[in-house]
């Protein structure tokens, strides 16, 4: 997908525009030269001041009116540039919430604010670059050229002799510049995604001390930066004096072979002036090229980079109305490794069913693959093997609007958005009521939320608590806690977890966790280790035939029992 045609398509008609008003005004730019001869050879040279009056106003009118063409393309390249930037923005933003759990792994979120920011106001400026400048450039410099031989064949070898020494050293620096202004970008990557960790875990660095390793990690990537901005900067800041160099050497030689001729009486004074003047718009067309190139280097690389994500694979979309489901669940050798993963398998051969408004606590030690079966729950990624069910329907053959009604996640990280209690408690239901939302809360033992319109800014035991009442308003007809009571203690957890228990029309509840005290609450216990499903029961059956969870139980509830 070229992300530049597809976002210009609406402003076509203002580009035409702003194509025409820049040639227009090239056109004015070149006509003032040759007026400047006529001013020069007919009027002044001979002393006739009427022709020094008429095509000094002719020129004051061309250069009028190629201020006012200069004026049109400015605004119309300011209003489509920045209206284009405005759309791609808002096409990224829809495609990254639609990406599959792979392709946002694959892309990482350092990356994709990146390419949101820096990228897409390099295709910016790339739009109003064209239209202001990457059309004015070519024009000028092929008509100035075109102009000046016109003027005087033999002077305009020197202008050929220039252009072959400049368009060399444009190619060499295009051909130099593109991969190191790759390496730029995945170096301004890495910076970001740095920034973005340490935001996130700010507490956490304090709380261990680490700011001063953070610092220099930080420090590195910056440093690394630097570096790599300077060198993809150096060629092209070493083209430009080169180029001036070697159009200023011509002017020199234009002069020269001029004065020659001038004497021989081979050519009018006039016209070596207007030579030398094109000369002067040559180099400032040149020059203007130069910074076409480097934007195009930038933009080329910008433009792969924000095509990477327009192409990334999404989520399956669908316009079906969404359908209730029952709240069944059924994994039947079920295998998944992570697309981005080392390949080794996260969950193995894992099979286990749960009835409509049954329970199941699933235990094990870190990662034996608990988490995973939360996200393959919700369809976030597509199993290796074996199959899923809901409703006694595959989750391959479900839309996702079905799914996201049928299944509910409260993760262990709660994470809620600025703004108020109430707005964040919508999130889950748009619709919820008043009352809806204080049961809710009454539910997941909320008890100090007294004003829903306060602002969001909670402990994280506070947080656990509004995203599981979050999750309630959905009312889905199976509700996952992905070790969403972590943060509380024994006494608040045991009350919601109570509370969970006695809603009606009660949930099908999957309970990832840690605590043997909460596992013993469900109607059942899988136990999982490595991947595997080392174990499912009872409380009493498992600590008799399940190593594991009969180590886990020992280490918290062991010592209690026993005393």
């Amino acid at each position: 997908m070229d992300p530049i045609r597809t976002h210009l398509r609406p402003y076509r008609w203002q580009f035409l525009a702003a194509v025409l008003c820049v040639a227009a005004e090239s056109v004015c730019d070149l006509l003032g030269p040759t007026l400047m001869a006529h001013i020069i050879n007919q009027g002044i040279e001979v002393g006739s001041l009427p022709e020094v009056y008429h095509w000094g106003k002719l020129m004051l009118l061309v250069v009028a009116c190629g201020a006012l063409f200069a004026i049109g393309r400015n605004s119309i390249a300011g209003i489509v540039s920045q209206g284009f930037g405005a759309d791609l923005r808002h096409t990224l933003f829809s495609k990254i919430l639609h990406l599959s759990m792979a392709s946002s792994d694959h892309l990482e979120s350092g990356s994709l604010i990146t390419r949101m920011g820096n990228d897409v106001t390099q295709l910016t400026h790339a739009v109003n670059g064209t239209m202001r400048i990457f059309i004015k450039a070519p024009v000028t410099c092929i008509g100035s050229i075109v102009l000046a031989t016109m003027l005087s064949p033999r002077l305009s070898i020197a202008i050929y002799g220039v252009l072959i020494i400049v368009f060399l050293i444009l190619f060499l620096t295009m051909k130099l510049s593109y991969p190191l202004f790759r390496t730029l970008q995945k170096a301004m990557d890495t910076l970001n995604t740095r920034i973005e960790e340490f935001l996130l875990g700010v507490s956490l660095v304090k709380a261990l001390g680490t700011e001063k390793y953070e610092e220099r990690k930080f420090a590195e990537d910056n440093d690394r930066l630097m570096k790599q901005s300077i060198r993809s900067q150096m060629l092209v800041t070493l083209a430009t004096p080169l180029i001036t160099f070697t159009v200023s050497l011509g002017t020199a030689g234009v002069l020269l072979i001029g004065n020659k001729l001038f004497t021989l009486s081979s050519i009018d004074i006039g016209n070596v002036s207007a030579f030398t003047v094109y000369m002067a718009q040559i180099l400032s067309s040149i020059l203007m090229l130069t910074n076409i190139f480097n934007i195009l280097i930038r933009t080329k690389a910008s433009k792969e980079r924000i095509s990477e994500v327009l192409e990334a694979k999404e989520e399956k979309q669908d316009g079906e109305e969404w359908q209730t489901l029952p709240g069944t669940i059924s994994f039947s050798d079920v295998t998944f490794s992570y697309p981005e993963g080392s390949g080794v398998p996260a969950l193995s051969h894992v099979s286990f069913s749960l009835e409509e408004g049954g329970s199941l606590a699933i235990i094990g030690p870190t990662g034996s693959g608990k988490s995973t079966i939360a996200w393959l729950l919700l369809h976030l990624y597509p199993v290796d093997s074996g199959e899923i069910t809901i409703g006694g329907e595959s989750l391959e053959s479900l839309s996702n609007d079905t799914l996201r009604h049928a299944v509910t996640l409260v993760p262990q990280q709660a994470s809620l958005f600025s703004g108020t209690i109430r707005e964040n408690l919508l999130w889950g239901n748009r619709d919820a009521s008043e009352e809806e939302m204080k049961e809710a809360l009454r539910v997941a033992s909320a008890d100090f939320v007294t004003d829903l319109d306060e602002p969001a800014t909670l402990s994280g035991g506070q947080k656990q608590r509004i995203a599981i009442a979050r999750a309630l308003l959905r009312k889905a007809p199976i509700l996952v806690l992905d070790d969403a009571t972590s943060a509380l203690d024994a006494v608040t957890e045991a009350k919601v977890r109570k509370a969970l228990f006695l809603l009606n029309p009660k949930p099908t509840l999957v309970m990832i966790t840690q605590r043997c005290s909460t596992a013993m609450s469900a109607d059942h216990i899988m136990v999982l280790e490595n991947g595997k499903v080392e174990g499912i029961g009872s409380n009493k059956e498992l600590l008799e035939k399940s190593e594991v969870y009969h180590a886990i139980f020992e280490s918290q509830l062991g010592g209690i029992i026993h005393g």
